[in-house]
């Protein structure tokens, strides 16, 4: 004879917990790809290089785009260039 409708219910939770818990402890993510120390990366597609207000040369990947200054002035900018510099003003 089958068990009352409430303990069968009960043996159904714990089969759906338990399968959930492993299911969780099961799916690890997989670990960065670690690229040797003296290995240079390209840089993306679609990138520019730039005169920098500061001198330097520098490779971006986003628009150029204009921002206003604190004393009302307007600077030019590129975005999102390499070594994670989000803004860099461009030398007019």
């Amino acid at each position: 004879m089958r068990p009352s409708g409430r303990i069968g219910k009960l043996e159904t939770m714990k089969v759906l917990t338990l399968a959930l818990l492993l299911s969780v402890t099961a799916a690890k993510p997989a670990p960065p790809v670690r690229q040797p120390s003296g290995h240079v990366q390209q840089p993306a597609k679609g990138g520019r290089w730039y005169f920098a207000a500061n001198g330097h040369a520098v490779y971006c990947y986003g628009p150029v785009m204009t921002l206003p200054q604190g004393n009302g002035n307007l600077q030019k900018v590129a975005t999102f260039c390499r070594e994670g510099k989000t803004v860099v003003p461009l030398k007019d």
